[in-house]
């Protein structure tokens, strides 16, 4: 789990009363969770190498984790996670790494609503400023590399390589740092390259505050729920699709195979 803009590790105590809770209730199983401190780095390699923090998460806190922590090395019961700058971190990592990564989870990431660092507007520039930016990606921008390591502009350049990625995003609707406008345009990437995800808009929610424990608790039951999928497609299920795939053909409609990794809108 990665932690807020210029937090640190300890930032992991905020959430520990739900992590126990969620865990005792059985909604989610044990879990081991390294919150490594990134202070301001948005969680990359920087264009001229001198911090490698993308790096240092893949190539050293993953394996030591494993190794120390003595959990199986699968993709499939790895996942990465973060709460704002570190919600922009997992989505990069895990986007342009979906083999190692069975899933990302990202609580109000500070992600931009957009495809080029050109197209950030004033919401984004009042709290991310060009000069902010430039220890990662050079005096000026480059512009290549920030479209490298954007989120959007990652899903929206090859989407098939997610497919197998189990995506979780929420923001709040009264986030101060509009950050929701951002999540909202990630979101329709997903949904218009046809990948299933959640989404959720989390109504009077703002960057801060009580809201994020239950909104933790919210992320949480996602995740166990990739663990351990409940069982939701049974045979209630599966005979309504098969009458709705009747009245599908005869209105003319293809009728494609159920694939929860896809969303099969037209």
């Amino acid at each position: 789990m990665a932690p807020w803009g210029n937090g640190s590790e300890k930032d992991i105590l905020f959430f520990k009363s739900v992590f126990d809770r969620e865990i005792a209730s059985g909604r989610v199983p044990p879990l081991v969770i390294a919150t490594p401190s990134g202070r301001r780095s948005l969680y990359m390699d920087f264009l001229d190498s001198s911090e490698r923090w993308e790096s240092y998460i893949l190539s050293d806190v993953l394996p030591f984790v494993r190794r120390s922590a003595h959990v199986e090395v699968l993709r499939e019961r790895t996942f990465i996670g973060g709460v704002s700058m570190g919600g922009l971190g997992s989505l990069r990592i895990a986007f342009k790494h979906p083999e190692l990564f069975a899933g990302v989870i990202a609580l109000e990431p500070a992600i931009e609503a957009a495809l080029e660092w050109t197209g950030a507007g004033t919401e984004t520039r009042f709290w991310r400023p060009e000069r902010a930016l430039r220890p990662m990606f050079g005096n000026p921008v480059d512009r290549g590399y920030w479209a490298a390591n954007n989120p959007a502009t990652i899903a929206s350049v090859a989407p098939g390589r997610l497919l197998d990625l189990r995506i979780y995003i929420e923001v709040g609707d009264q986030d101060a740092l509009y950050l929701y406008e951002g999540a909202e345009y990630l979101h329709r990437i997903l949904f218009d390259a046809g990948l299933a995800h959640e989404y959720r808009l989390v109504h009077g929610a703002d960057h801060v505050g009580p809201s994020l424990l239950p909104r933790m608790a919210d992320a949480l039951g996602f995740l166990g729920r990739q663990l351990s999928p409940p069982g939701w497609i049974d045979q209630n299920v599966l005979t309504f699709r098969s009458a709705m795939d009747e009245g599908k053909r005869a209105a003319g409609i293809e009728v494609e195979q159920a694939d929860p990794r896809r969303l099969n809108h037209r």
